[in-house]
């Protein structure tokens, strides 16, 4: 017997942070560009999300939620800062030293596939024909767009294949958190509040790593790099990291992973508003393929719990 439909607020409370998370990371791959240059990757790091668990902390206090965590909370936050805030991003930043910012997130989109099966193994969240199909139809169209920007990178194999790994190690590290957010565990705790000191002790690790790898403290006075600082920090994670959570927590981790699929398909229009990247015919039918998947998934059946 079929499933009933679900509320409209409940869809709402899902769709609404689903596109605006999209929106936001799919805005942040022209931004992580700027922040590569006089400021060594790790250090432009640890400064977002030390902007980002400040900001957390001060959301956490004036909603009056629980500031403290106990020990078995604190390693929670402790491991899924780490997965997310520190390798997952040095990973990320690494990788477009190597390749194109559009090239990293289009290959970061397949992290559909990682959720759909860590999903599986460690919560056991089945997804149906419907959602395979549309996978299959959204990551034909990836891997268009993934022949268009590996055309125009003008890197060397050796580099590409040095930027795709990277990538790929992002992937598996940040899938990992996603699923952590889907635990029984996770909703023991304020979401907040764990991604307040998440994100926290992952600026601690990132400035080690960074201090270790690339010496003291490195700063950019240009407006442009404090800008960026504070929207990645504020916008691209205070803001979207809750949302994209929630997202998780309520239609599992492989459905909240489109939001990535859908991403690459934001950044190049704003490529196409802010650097004049130019569609080619390869380009427009990828993201057609990759717009069908998405709407195809979506009138899917949220995973069976």
């Amino acid at each position: 017997m079929n499933a009933p439909p679900e509320p409209v607020a409940t869809r709402a409370r899902v769709i609404i942070p689903f596109i605006i998370v999209t929106l936001i990371w799919g805005s942040t791959w022209l931004v992580i560009k700027d922040q590569l240059g006089v400021v060594p990757a790790s250090w432009s790091i640890a400064y977002r999300f030390f902007a980002a668990s400040l900001a957390m902390f001060l959301v956490v206090v004036l909603r009056r939620e629980r500031l403290w965590l106990d020990a078995s909370g604190m390693a929670f936050a402790a491991v899924l800062g780490m997965m997310q805030f520190v390798l997952n991003f040095n990973f990320v930043y690494r990788a477009e030293g190597h390749v194109t910012s559009g090239l990293v997130s289009v290959v970061f989109a397949l992290m559909i596939v990682p959720n759909a099966i860590l999903g599986r193994i460690f919560l056991k969240q089945r997804v149906g024909g419907t959602f395979f199909m549309a996978s299959a139809i959204a990551i034909v169209g990836v891997a268009l767009l993934f022949v268009q920007e590996a055309r125009g990178d003008s890197a060397d194999p050796g580099e590409t294949l040095m930027g795709v790994g990277l990538t790929f190690c992002a992937i598996l590290c940040a899938s990992i958190a996603n699923i952590m957010q889907g635990t029984e565990r996770a909703r023991r705790y304020p979401m907040l509040t764990v991604l307040a000191w998440g994100m926290l002790i992952g600026s601690i690790a990132d400035s080690a790593l960074a201090w270790f790898m690339t010496g003291p403290p490195v700063w950019d006075a240009r407006p442009a790099y404090i800008g960026g600082v504070l929207y990645l920090g504020l916008i691209g994670s205070a803001l979207a990291f809750p949302l994209y959570f929630s997202v998780i927590r309520a239609i599992g981790p492989a459905m909240a992973a489109y939001s990535g699929v859908l991403v690459p398909v934001i950044a190049m229009l704003l490529s196409t508003i802010f650097e004049g990247y130019r569609w080619s015919t390869l380009a427009i039918f990828g993201a057609a393929l990759t717009m069908t998947g998405l709407v195809i998934a979506l009138r899917a059946r949220r995973p069976v719990r």
